[in-house]
């Protein structure tokens, strides 16, 4: 069921047979715990030869390794072979209703849909109803166009947001009755999740009325103060080069289509996503730090500094006696016109205290410097991380250093991207790392 107006499918999914663990099938986001192998090598040991969309993605901490070919065919043979054997059963059209227990208490409610590619558009200042939230690193898809290509299925961990702040889209659907689809534990303490189909004609039809209703636009240039500004009503949360990788495909087999009306109709035209809504109450912006790996801290630090005069700006060094002090510090060293960063390296803990920064975000002033002083020391690699506690373990490793970044205000996020565009990468995460979408659902891509 195609609502093409506002790039709404309400998707035919496939589900696990009765008889499979869900404990076991579902995992979490491949994009998670990259610089952590333990983590895998924990879920390795848990899945087992049991059934599991741990054989269905590949986590990008393989991503490049010398066995991604080998890893990535499997891929596509498990796939196969889950189809063929019947581990995966078809439902009816529909949405599923989502509801997510986190291990911190949270409850966050979502609803899977798939979304009009047609609607989509990554490249710079495009004005799409579908937009992404972080700018698309090109050379950042060809390890996921290689996992995605061939594929039968496709597994979401995207999460798109919608701005709803009267709760009229998703909050509703939970008053009515709905068959329960799965109820079960996460692996690694990681939360629960319940499911419920949602293919009543009347209940989809309030989805699309209500979202309908957002994309107006005469309502949403009133919403946001703005005059004849292109509606936006999806703004990709989680997953950005996921779903541009989808975009890219369907851009490829339109190329390629021998019939331009007829491959309009083919199932990669749309990607599976869960949405939720931006004032739900279990979402939480978390910031995303970052850590160089194999540099030298005093250098980079330096660098820093010039980086920072170069651009009319100031860097003070603050240094503490702890990584405990240095948070503690952190909110105390707040002021206008300042941008405050902790940082962590194996002999260092303190500040950077940038005064008269020309970019707007403390991650856009950091990125930037990153980006412009870590290609020029051929060890270095940059991850990013979820989470306070990790950050702090690989910062503090002798040859990486670890800088802490303040989480985005979600209330300011669909104003900000209308307004700036694309934010800088890995601005800001949808709740720490085992808070992300776990694969359970999927749906065919191909014919």
């Amino acid at each position: 069921m195609n609502f093409t107006p506002i790039a709404l499918q309400a998707p035919t999914l496939l589900l696990p047979q009765a008889d499979v663990d869900l404990t076991k099938w579902a995992v979490v986001a491949c994009d998670q715990y990259t610089s952590q192998p333990e983590y895998w090598a924990q879920v390795e040991g848990l899945v087992g030869d049991a059934p599991s969309t741990l054989r269905l993605m590949l986590p990008e901490i393989f991503l490049e390794a010398p066995d991604e070919a080998q890893r990535i065919a499997a891929i596509h043979d498990a796939m196969r072979r889950y189809l063929a054997e019947g581990v995966l059963t078809e439902q009816p059209p529909g949405f599923v209703l989502i509801e997510r227990l986190t291990a911190r208490g949270r409850i966050r409610r979502g609803l899977i849909a798939a979304l009009d590619l047609e609607h989509y558009d990554f490249t710079p200042g495009a004005k799409a109803l579908i937009r992404p939230t972080e700018g698309t690193i090109m050379e950042r898809l060809p390890p996921r166009i290689r996992v995605r290509e061939g594929a039968p299925l496709e597994l979401p961990h995207v999460m798109v947001l919608i701005d709803d702040p009267q709760h009229l889209v998703i909050d509703p659907l939970f008053a009515e009755p709905a068959a329960p689809l799965y109820d079960a534990p996460l692996m690694l303490d990681s939360g629960r999740v319940r499911g419920w189909r949602v293919d009543h004609p009347l209940l989809i039809q309030w989805v699309v009325e209500q979202l309908a209703q957002l994309a107006d636009p005469a309502a949403f240039n009133a919403r946001y103060g703005v005059v004849d500004e292109p509606t936006l009503l999806y703004a990709l949360g989680d997953g950005n080069h996921s779903f541009a990788t989808a975009k890219l495909i369907w851009e490829n087999l339109k190329r390629a289509a021998p019939d331009p009306a007829a491959i309009l109709h083919h199932p990669a035209r749309h990607a599976l996503v869960e949405l939720v809504n931006l004032h739900d109450d279990g979402l939480e912006f978390e910031a995303i730090h970052r850590v160089a790996f194999h540099v030298d801290p005093e250098p980079l630090l330096a660098a820093l500094a010039a980086f920072c005069g170069a651009q009319g700006s100031t860097l003070t060094i603050f240094d503490t006696p702890s990584w405990s002090a240095a948070r503690q510090a952190w909110a105390a060293q707040q002021h206008p016109g300042r941008q405050v960063i902790a940082f962590v390296s194996a002999a260092r803990r303190g500040l950077l205290l940038i005064d008269r920064p020309c970019l707007t975000l403390p991650v856009a002033t950091l990125q930037a410097f990153l980006d412009q002083y870590l290609p020029t020391v051929p060890t270095a690699r940059l991850d990013y991380i979820h989470g306070e506690q990790a950050l702090e373990q690989l910062g503090g490793q002798s040859g990486n250093i670890g800088f802490y970044l303040p989480a985005l205000d979600k209330g300011d996020f669909f104003r900000t991207v209308i307004r700036d565009g694309a934010l800088p990468r890995k601005t800001f995460s949808m709740g720490e790392a085992d808070e992300k979408r776990f694969y359970l659902e999927c749906r065919r891509i191909t014919p």
